[in-house]
């Protein structure tokens, strides 16, 4: 027991809570004996969903919360009053050393403030970013920021392509990582005044793999594996890449089903078609990491299944077992305390 991941979940957040939560923890403990779960939120409700299924009783534990956050409310001051809440609660865990890592399908703002105030950002980082993986046709890609700093400075850009690369090499394996930065053209004088100060901050930093600009339309041919930007541009990337995918889901959809040929077609290119399709959907991917704190905190889609919430938990154990958090207070050093405000 001593040897496993601890995942605290708020069983309460998201679109299909608890539900399709609870079964993503009970499909992560049974496909992995490396993880704990903790699920955090009504005692009553929770139990009555576990009793559904078969999974080994020491390694998923209920933890009490009264209250829900929800998506509607002000992320600071929720976090301030609803102190049993869901969200609150199972970030204590982490940061009482409880757990170590936290999983969300809630509210992004209160996972947001809440990952900054409550769990802390680790020593030296100036601001954590929201890290997903987005898929290409190359594998995936890190697009770092995509919501926490919309008003991001130079030095915080710098750091997210430092974290990323951490990130990339150490729970994904790729050996090092290509870091581009989002701009408008290829050219390293072109762009806005924060990708002009940022460009040269980037080429002279030795612990990255820098080449350059990267334009929006290539980040989907795999140009490069980290994406830099401050969140907004990041969230429009985000959200674009999103919508343009179930615009053209649907669209083969419908000529597949357009005629007797097409559908023959169809039969015959299924298992293909769907094997191709499988790596473009967020649910084999997890949710996002808010990198630089001093525990993990992910965020997941609020439509998520169990698929991804399972995913989600089980991405915990090798980020957790390669102590990210100290790997990125190293590589960012001592000079700048901790955030906590």
């Amino acid at each position: 027991m001593a040897d496993l991941v601890s995942v605290a979940v708020d069983a309460m957040g998201g679109d299909n809570a608890p539900l399709e939560i609870v079964k993503g923890a009970v499909d992560a403990v049974n496909e992995s004996s490396e993880v704990k779960v903790y699920l955090v939120g009504s005692e009553t409700v929770v139990n009555e969903e576990l009793a559904k299924y078969t999974f080994p009783k020491d390694r998923i534990e209920v933890v009490p919360a009264s209250e829900i956050i929800e998506n509607a409310e002000p992320p600071v001051m929720a976090i301030r009053k609803k102190k049993d809440s869901s969200i609150v609660v199972a970030m204590n865990l982490v940061k009482d050393g409880k757990c170590d890592a936290y999983v969300s399908a809630g509210s992004t703002g209160a996972t947001l403030v809440g990952g900054q105030v409550i769990v802390g950002r680790i020593k030296g980082v100036e601001r954590a970013p929201l890290a997903p993986l987005i898929p290409t046709i190359k594998g995936n890609t890190l697009l770092i920021d995509c919501g926490a700093n919309v008003d991001a400075r130079s030095s915080h850009l710098v750091q997210f392509a430092k974290m990323g690369t951490i990130y990339m090499r150490d729970v994904y394996g790729v050996k090092n990582p290509t870091v581009g930065i989002v701009n408008i053209g290829a050219e390293e004088d072109k762009g806005n005044a924060l990708v002009k100060e940022t460009f040269p901050l980037l080429k002279n930093c030795p612990e990255i793999n820098f080449i350059g600009s990267v334009e929006a339309r290539d980040i989907p041919m795999g140009a490069v594996d980290i994406a830099v930007c401050e969140a907004f541009t990041g969230n429009v990337i985000l959200k674009t890449y999103e919508g343009v995918g179930a615009a053209l889901l649907g669209e083969i959809k419908g000529v597949l089903m357009k005629s007797l040929k097409t559908k023959i077609g169809a039969l015959l290119i299924k298992k293909d078609l769907k094997s191709s399709l499988k790596r473009f959907q967020t649910s084999e991917h997890g949710g996002a990491p808010l990198l630089g704190l001093k525990g993990l905190v992910v965020k997941t889609h609020g439509s998520s299944t169990a698929k991804e919430i399972k995913n989600s938990i089980l991405q915990c154990i090798t980020f957790t077992q390669q102590d990210i958090p100290a790997k990125i207070q190293e590589m960012l050093g001592n000079t700048t305390e901790s955030y906590d405000d």
